[in-house]
């Protein structure tokens, strides 16, 4: 808005050089609707145009200085307002002074640290976002343009499976077994429920996937439980002896990778819970967590081929050495 409606003014639209081939992807906003964004991955070159055009020809607009942003920022919602940047980066696109027609200015950020995963949760949102913004004295004109930023992680092959049990003295005594404790998002959970005692008539039996968000710190912490997933195994009363077989497909459900105390403001958990439910409707359950991984599938195409030769032998590399997990999943 121009002061009592007089002077010039301007529209500002991000456009990426490489807008044509980068791939998009859905990503859920805070209102639960869904919206397709650029994806990026971390240490990856952010560059295009930033297109001021005037709103009226033959006016100048008279402007304290142009500059785009990169910006990271969680916003946790019980402190609204209150943004923790963790990336911030800015270039000055034009000096004070002022434009007498539409202008383009280029821009470019390289190898850009994209430490965590963007996120949409219940309480957190982690976000990333161009911001192009024309300064004046009354009133900045600014636009901003969404990103999303995927974070991919390399497991050795050495993963251990889970083995637990379920008791009730003299009642039920049950073991069960998933093949691992670590699953990429597109993963398979094979496992298998021994039935070694059973003297109370179970009717249902499901396994839930639950994901726990927690914000905040000390007394001000928030707990979300969300059950994104149940896979009934049984309906109806096992016997003793009675094995079970399990295959839950996860590429079918909505989940990030596990997020771990990412910049001490939040977590987000994920628990295997094996629910049994008996006659009179009492139910029992055990609680695994298992922690989630973003595989990357396919050879991102502004990678060179030196580049991707490099990259194939360092994993052929870490592998053999490699006992821990990449910082990748926070």
């Amino acid at each position: 808005m121009s002061f009592f409606g007089f002077g010039q003014s301007a529209d500002i639209d991000v456009v990426l050089n490489d807008a044509e081939t980068r791939k998009k992807v859905e990503h859920k906003s805070e209102d639960g609707r869904k919206d397709r964004y650029f994806l990026f991955y971390d240490g990856e070159t952010v560059s295009g145009k930033v297109n001021v055009t005037l709103k009226y020809p033959g006016k100048r607009l008279e402007h304290n200085g142009i500059k785009i942003e990169v910006i990271g920022q969680i916003e946790l919602y019980y402190d609204r307002g209150n943004h923790h940047e963790f990336v911030s980066l800015a270039k000055d696109l034009a000096r004070p002074g002022e434009l007498s027609q539409s202008q383009t200015f280029d821009f470019e950020f390289t190898h850009v640290e994209k430490p965590y995963e963007s996120y949409t949760g219940q309480n957190v949102k982690l976000r990333y976002f161009l911001r192009a913004t024309v300064n004046r004295r009354l009133s900045d004109i600014s636009k901003e343009m969404e990103m999303v930023v995927h974070t991919l992680s390399t497991y050795p092959d050495i993963n251990s499976s889970i083995k637990m049990e379920v008791g009730i003295e003299d009642c039920l005594h049950i073991e069960f077994e998933y093949n691992k404790s670590k699953y990429h998002l597109k993963d398979v959970i094979v496992g298998k429920i021994y039935f070694l005692l059973v003297r109370i008539k179970i009717k249902h039996m499901e396994i839930d996937i639950i994901k726990r968000e927690t914000t905040g710190t000390g007394p001000n912490v928030y707990h979300e439980n969300d059950t994104v997933a149940k896979y009934e195994i049984m309906d109806g009363a096992p016997v003793r002896g009675e094995s079970i077989p399990i295959r839950l497909f996860l590429a079918g459900y909505e989940m990030t990778p596990t997020m771990r105390d990412i910049n001490k403001k939040f977590s987000v958990r994920y628990y295997l819970n094996l629910v049994l439910i008996d006659e009179e409707e009492r139910r029992y359950f055990k609680q695994q967590e298992i922690t989630l991984w973003r595989k990357g599938d396919v050879v991102r195409k502004s990678m060179s081929q030196q580049a991707v030769i490099a990259s194939q032998r360092f994993e052929g590399s870490s592998k053999a050495d490699d006992n821990h997990a990449d910082a990748g999943d926070g």
